[in-house]
């Protein structure tokens, strides 16, 4: 039985096997695209080959995964809004934050185009476009790193989209992929991280608008749960899934998994 509660409110992914030693499993939270995308399915069944340690994923918007982690729900924390992951840390809840893998946001929307954006390469630009035309925009609209980002990408072009709540600016509250049916249902365009887009089935008449916009780069991290802040984290076990992911065989792992033959994480840890 597991030492810790889980939120209700979380998602619960369990990989491997029904049975497992305690002390040989751990709690990782993380992320709606990184288990959207199938990472998960494919690299833990290797790390767990080798070491004997079950993950068990949470996979939630990354606000919600950094409240259940400062609330000891977890041992490892593995997300994509580096100033707040540094802002954990620094609160004393992390150990260290080290890059892990990065991909991008794309905006993708229906062939119509309501907007005029395909094709651009100027995000700023082409939310300004959006708001101007007054253009369907679904949000996911909770607290998660693409929300995060998406909201600091309309500060840059100058919109206040949230003034336009439940008009032509819809947020959903949901995780990637039911904002992206919700979006794809009412004709809007959707920001979306690029490695769920590949692993989405429901494109309909769908593709990406607007991508290549260095901005638009997203990074992802991961980090140890601080047994000072949180006695129940198990150390070892943690610290071990942390510094797999980061050597040159969970490099090279997380490069090796591809969908329709494109990859979708690109590894970035520091070289030991």
């Amino acid at each position: 039985m597991l030492a810790r509660r889980l939120t209700a409110t979380a998602a619960v992914l369990i990989i491997g096997g029904a049975a497992w030693a305690q002390d040989q499993s751990i709690i990782v939270q993380s992320t709606t695209s990184t288990a959207n995308s199938g990472l998960y399915d494919y690299l833990l069944p290797i790390f767990q080959d080798e070491t004997g340690i079950q993950v068990n994923v949470v996979a939630v918007g990354t606000g919600q995964a950094i409240k259940n982690a400062e609330n000891c729900d977890g041992d490892v924390l593995l997300v994509h809004a580096k100033a707040s992951e540094e802002q954990f840390v620094a609160a004393g809840f992390g150990t260290e934050r080290t890059d892990l893998m990065y991909n991008d946001f794309v905006i993708v929307g229906p062939a119509a185009d309501p907007a005029g954006v395909a094709g651009m390469t100027d995000v700023q630009g082409a939310l300004a476009k959006i708001a101007e035309q007054g253009a369907l925009f679904a949000s996911r609209g909770d607290d998660s790193g693409t929300h995060k980002k998406e909201v600091a990408l309309w500060g840059d072009s100058g919109v206040d989209p949230t003034a336009a709540s439940g008009e032509w600016y819809r947020e959903t509250g949901s995780g990637m992929g039911a904002t992206l049916n919700a979006g794809i249902g009412m004709g809007a365009y959707v920001m979306t991280d690029r490695a769920t887009w590949i692993s989405f089935d429901n494109k309909q008449d769908y593709a990406i608008s607007v991508q290549g916009d260095e901005d638009m780069f997203n990074q992802y991290g991961v980090i140890p749960i601080n047994p000072a802040k949180c006695p129940s984290v198990k150390v070892d076990a943690a610290q071990t899934f942390a510094d797999w992911l980061v050597s040159s065989e969970g490099q090279d792992a997380i490069a090796g998994y591809m969908v329709a033959d494109q990859q979708l994480f690109f590894p970035n840890a520091p070289e030991n």
